[in-house]
């Protein structure tokens, strides 16, 4: 680190990024030297500019090595109130709002391209403090986020107010109108793409944001908001304050000129902001909480090998810190042997391994506490009876950070605290079923219900089962979110309320007035 400060020193940051690109070439581009990222101060981006904050500061840790490479410098509470009110100040003045629809396309397509061209920046930034290897930024992350804001941006000129049936003396309609300044706070598992969901429907609709990254992983989302202004958008519409939830995420959500928050992470935390905004509003909210998806496996499945390896994918991926993971395996007693062996040797083929690592095939859990939580269920699980197929354990690693094997647990009561909480983590339990009925009733036995996915050659059971599971998301013969933008996601129960992407989630930033016209 002190020769990566002795080249800062030389050099401009830019220059610095270049010579990582032309050293990412030479290793062949899916891997960086993590001591070669630097995170430019300050860290708070207010009214088009960064701003040194004035609150408390805090170390952050790579988590693929516990090395400390950056100090966040928080927002102070004068600050969260400046940004909030320089927000609601572009709202009125900058004509963001009220300019031509198309016009706001125009800008947030531009923003878009260039979050793709500054890729050799912005994928290490991402990677080196988060849990998401390189490859998987460069392949996905990056470009799903760029087209996040596109697709949004398509909307601008595409989704508004109805004329409504009435007598032929009178003319009724709705109008729809920007809500004002949104609160977005985003988790820390995909910072880039968890970012995009909450900015780019909000800013689309003319809204402005304030957002709240998560601490753990606070830094590249600041480089995007410097790239929003190079792209036109009007200085004060996309502000970010960092900081904990309690000093900074808290007072964003009771700001008395916030007019909707929308918030993805823990369901404990969602409830604690649904409070908030009840208490100081009420003011509407977005909600994308916890899950404890089922992945349900038929015998007909068409492809058991195929099966087995889509199941492993959807808990293994970011190392199972994903809100929908697929972390419940329903099996089918008479195909439970083949699945369940296959699980295990995809479990086994992986590859754990720092994220700016070219062979990493999973990478860190995001800290030691989140490691520790995982471990102490899936301990308190094996004490009461339970069974790992494999893992069960801490992974060994080549150097220091927070890793963990892959885990298939085994032998566990329906009301086990590994099979009804959500754990964040690389561990699938798994439980088998003789018919329909009994599959459903076990993927439904669920406090959450935020996705399910269901595996079967017969299409009238697919069918069954979309209506039959209790969940916001049903995938069938795979598992995971695509590109495809207008399917909205969202959760039932303790999953949340609202809907993040699709038309749903646009609509969801505007609020409604009817006139009604006497002629």
């Amino acid at each position: 680190m002190a020769e990566l400060v002795a080249l800062e020193r030389q050099m401009p940051l830019a220059c610095l990024y270049l010579l990582l690109l032309e050293l990412s070439k030479e290793r062949g581009m899916n891997s960086f030297d993590p001591d070669l990222i630097a995170t430019e101060m300050p860290h708070n981006f207010i009214a088009g500019r960064r701003l040194l904050g004035e609150g408390a500061s805090m170390d952050v840790q790579r988590p693929s090595d516990a090395r400390v490479y950056g100090i966040l410098d928080g927002a102070s509470a004068a600050q969260v109130d400046d940004a909030v009110a320089n927000a609601r100040q572009a709202f009125r003045t900058s004509g963001w709002a009220s300019t031509d629809p198309r016009a706001r396309m125009k800008v947030m397509r531009r923003w878009a391209d260039l979050i793709e061209a500054d890729a050799t920046r912005l994928a290490p930034l991402e990677a080196v403090g988060s849990t998401r290897t390189i490859g998987e930024i460069l392949a996905w992350d990056l470009g799903y986020t760029a087209e996040c804001l596109r697709f949004f941006a398509e909307f601008a000129d595409k989704a508004g107010g109805d004329v409504v049936a009435t007598t032929p003396d009178k003319l009724g309609f709705t109008i729809t109108e920007p809500y004002g300044v949104v609160a977005a706070v985003a988790p820390w598992n995909l910072p880039l793409v968890m970012a995009a969901w909450k900015i780019a429907p909000a800013i689309a609709a003319g809204n402005s944001v304030v957002l709240k990254p998560s601490e753990l992983t606070p830094f590249s989302i600041v480089r995007v908001a410097e790239l929003a202004i190079e792209a036109g958008l009007p200085a004060g519409v996309f502000n970010v304050v960092q900081g904990d939830g309690r000093s900074v995420g808290d007072p964003l959500c009771r700001h008395p000129l916030v007019s909707k928050v929308s918030f993805t992470g823990s369901t404990a935390t969602g409830i604690a902001i649904m409070r908030a905004c009840a208490e100081t509003g009420p003011k509407p909210v977005t909600l994308e909480l916890g899950g404890k998806s089922p992945q349900i496996v038929f015998a007909d499945a068409n492809d058991l090998a195929q099966t087995a390896a889509t199941v492993a994918r959807a808990i293994t991926l970011n190392s199972g810190q994903v809100c929908v993971a697929g972390a419940r395996l329903l099996v089918q007693e008479s195909v439970a042997g083949e699945v369940v062996s296959r699980i295990v040797a995809a479990f086994e083929a992986h590859h754990i391994g720092p994220t700016w690592a070219d062979d990493t095939t999973m990478g860190p859990i995001i800290s030691e506490k989140q490691l520790g939580q995982i471990d102490g269920i899936v301990s308190r699980a094996l004490a009461a009876g339970g069974e790992a197929l494999t893992g069960g354990r801490r992974a060994p690693a080549p150097q220091e950070g927070s890793y963990y094997l892959p885990t298939l647990l085994t032998n566990l009561r329906q009301d086990s605290e590994a099979v009804q909480g959500e754990i964040f983590g690389p561990v699938l339990t798994v439980q088998t079923f003789a018919d329909e009925e009994e599959a459903y009733a076990l993927a439904n036995d669920s406090a959450y219900g935020l996705a399910a996915g269901v595996h079967t050659g017969d299409l009238n059971r697919a069918m069954r089962a979309t209506r039959a599971l209790d969940a916001g998301t049903v995938w069938v013969n795979r598992y995971g979110r695509s590109n495809d933008f207008m399917l909205p996601t969202g959760g039932f129960k303790q999953s949340g309320i609202g809907k993040d992407l699709g038309k749903e989630a646009y609509m969801a930033n505007l609020k409604s007035k009817a006139a009604l016209i006497q002629l």
